[in-house]
């Protein structure tokens, strides 16, 4: 489907979005506030895809709440952007070394990884289709956790992940802002990509 219309006719469709909207309400993504002249107000759309299996089978049905950030204003309400991506030659020399050395090579998909970045601009967004409070019906959406689509969520994600493998004892690279570094207690390599 392409529309939550479309997609609210289906069982299986209406469950994954519930259960993104559980997430969003866990992790306390927004508040709902009243609405005001003086707000940017984001729209937003739900974003369905299925998961298949490595033999092609379905494996969920997944409903992603997506901010619609091309309706936001620099300086409004955001102001930095960034995305971390790991330079080729960088992933090149940490694979070529782990051959070398005979590491171990571990892979982590972080689940709703921008979920987890903080906002530090107020950005307001409409209630998600489907979702809408019924007694605060004109309300909006006061964003405390950035949301996939937002100009500034993955710096956001970024910056939260920075400061935890900071305080861990890791080191960001130089040459390449995706690439952590620790020696103590033992060596641990991190490479970030999005």
């Amino acid at each position: 489907p392409t529309t939550y219309a479309q997609a609210s006719k289906y069982e299986h469709w209406r469950q994954a979005m519930s259960a993104e909207y559980q997430a969003l309400q866990s992790t306390g993504t927004w508040t709902l506030v009243p609405s005001s002249p003086n707000q940017n107000i984001v729209g937003c759309k739900w974003v369905f895809r299925i998961k298949r299996k490595p033999d092609g089978t379905i494996d969920r049905y997944k409903a992603r709440l997506v901010a619609k950030g091309f309706h936001q204003q620099e300086g409004v309400d955001f102001q930095e952007t960034f995305s971390p991506v790991a330079k080729p030659v960088t992933i090149r020399i940490l694979l070529t070394l782990a051959v070398h050395h005979n590491w171990f090579l571990n892979q982590l998909d972080i689940s709703n990884a921008f979920l987890h970045g903080n906002l530090k601009e107020a950005v307001f967004m409409q209630q998600p289709p489907g979702f809408i409070a019924p007694s605060q019906s004109s309300f909006v959406c006061k964003l405390t956790k950035s949301l996939y689509g937002l100009k500034q969520a993955p710096r956001a994600w970024y910056d939260k992940l920075f400061h935890a493998l900071s305080s861990l004892g890791s080191a960001n690279s130089q040459s390449d802002s995706s690439l952590f570094v620790q020696t103590q207690p033992s060596l641990v390599i991190v490479l970030v990509y999005v």
